[in-house]
C-alpha cells in the first residue's frame, strides 16, 4: 500500500488552552482507503508520543520501513481500508511535518524554539478539528489511538461530542498519575543537561543528541515490561561473549539495545518536540476544574471501546477502570477489555490480532446503531 504525506495549511490563529495563540498552522496528514458518498466511514487514528502521520503503508516501492502501525491499518486489517477511510495527522508541537518548535516563526523568520507556546491535548484536537472541516467530514465513525493517541480520542469525545460516534481508547488514561508525570520529568532533565540544548536554541547548530538519546532510553524502558525484557534479552552478553569484560562499555544485550534505540531516535526526532509533547501529556486531566472525572463526560454521546493490558505499568489497568467507571456513571455505552499480554505498554502496538477481533465487532455495532 503506497501512500503520500499531505499538508493542510490554516492561515488563521487558534486560541490555545493556556490563553496564548498559535498560527498560521500546518498539519501533516495521510489518508488510506476511500471516503464513501455520505462520508460516514471516516476513522481518525491519533498517534502516540513519538509517532507521526505515517501510520501505515510505504512512501515508495523501495521504502525500507512501513508506517508505525502497519500491522493494524490496511486492507482486511483491524482498521480495514477496504471498508473505511482512515486519516492520521501529526500533532501540533510535533516534528513530523506539523507546526512545532522546530518550525519557522513567521514573526521572526527563525525557528520557534522555546518561544513556541505550550500546547495541550485539547489544542492538538482543535487543530485536528480544522483538518476535519477541511476534509469535509462532519462526524467520525470512530476516533482511535493508544497512549497519547488514546488521550486525544478521549478529548475528541469531550470537546466535540456531536462529531464523534465512537472512540477506541487503548493503553491510555483520562489523567496522568504522579508516577507518570515523574517518569516524564526525568527524560526532560536529561535534555536540559545536554550543553548543546542551549535553552532550546540549537537549530542550525549541534543538536542535543546525547540528552535526547538518554531521554528516549528512559522512555523506552517504560514501554516494556520485566517479562518482555527477560524473554528478549535475559542477562545475555553482546557479541557472543562468554564472560564479563569488567569495563563500563555496554556489555549486556539490553544495554546495547537501549543505546541503539536512543541514538537512532535522534535521527528522526526533535528534542524540543520531545519536551513539548511530554508536557502536553502531563497537563492532560479531563477532570481539571471539575468536581469529578464523571463530570467531564456529561455531554458525551459516543460509544467506547476501552482496552488495557495486564503488563502495562505506564498506564496500568486501574486507570482504564477509573475511566470506565466515569463513563458508566453517565450511562455511556462502554465495552472494556483487559488483554493478558507480557509486552508492557507497547502491547497496544503489538497485540493486533486480538485488537482486530475487538475492532471488527465494536465498529459493526456502532454502524448498526446509525
Amino acid at each position: 500500500m503506497l501512500v503520500k504525506t499531505q499538508y493542510f495549511h490554516y492561515d488563521g490563529e487558534i486560541r490555545l488552552q493556556s490563553g496564548a495563540t498559535l498560527g498560521p498552522i500546518t498539519l501533516a496528514y495521510e489518508t488510506y482507503g476511500r471516503l464513501n458518498n455520505d462520508r460516514s466511514n471516516a476513522i481518525l487514528i491519533c498517534h502516540a508520543w513519538s509517532g507521526d502521520a505515517h501510520v501505515a503503508g510505504r512512501h515508495s516501492p523501495d521504502d525500507p520501513k512501513p508506517g508505525w502501525w502497519d500491522d493494524a491499518v490496511g486492507p482486511g486489517k483491524a482498521f480495514d481500508t477496504d471498508k473505511y477511510f482512515v486519516v492520521c495527522s501529526n500533532v501540533i508541537g510535533g516534528c513530523g511535518g506539523s507546526t512545532g518548535p522546530s518550525s519557522i516563526n513567521p514573526k521572526t523568520g527563525r525557528p520557534y524554539g522555546l518561544s513556541f507556546p505550550i500546547v495541550t491535548i485539547a489544542d492538538m484536537v482543535e487543530a485536528q478539528r480544522l483538518l476535519t472541516d477541511h476534509l469535509g467530514i462532519e462526524r467520525w465513525l470512530t476516533v482511535a489511538g493508544g497512549s497519547m493517541g488514546g488521550m486525544q480520542a478521549l478529548q475528541w469525545t469531550v470537546s466535540y461530542p456531536a462529531r464523534v460516534r465512537s472512540a477506541i481508547v487503548l493503553a491510555a488514561t483520562a489523567r496522568l498519575s504522579p508516577q507518570t508525570i515523574a517518569l516524564n520529568e526525568v527524560p526532560r532533565q536529561a535534555i536540559y543537561a545536554d550543553p548543546n540544548w542551549n535553552n532550546g536554541d540549537y537549530y542550525g547548530k549541534t543538536p542535543p543528541n546525547a540528552g535526547l538519546a538518554v531521554a528516549r532510553m528512559i522512555g523506552h524502558i517504560t514501554f516494556l515490561s520485566d517479562t518482555s525484557m527477560r524473554e528478549k534479552f535475559g542477562r545475555r552478553l553482546s557479541n557472543g561473549s562468554e564472560g564479563y569484560g569488567w569495563r563500563f562499555d555496554p556489555e549486556f544485550e539490553v544495554e546495547r539495545y537501549l543505546n541503539y534505540r536512543g541514538h537512532s531516535f535522534t535521527k528522526r526526532f526533535d528534542a524540543n518536540s520531545f519536551l513539548y509533547l511530554s508536557k502536553a501529556m502531563d497537563y492532560f486531566d479531563l477532570s481539571y476544574g471539575l468536581p469529578s472525572l464523571a463530570d467531564a463526560f456529561r455531554k458525551v454521546t459516543a460509544k467506547f471501546l476501552v482496552v488495557s493490558y495486564t503488563s502495562d505499568w505506564l498506564y496500568p489497568s486501574w486507570q482504564s477502570k477509573e475511566l470506565v467507571r466515569a463513563l458508566l456513571q453517565n450511562d455511556i455505552d462502554v465495552t472494556y477489555v483487559e488483554i493478558d499480554s507480557h509486552y508492557g505498554h507497547d502491547a497496544f502496538l503489538l497485540e493486533v490480532d486480538r485488537l482486530a477481533e475487538l475492532t471488527r465487532d465494536f465498529l459493526k455495532r456502532v454502524e448498526s446503531a446509525h
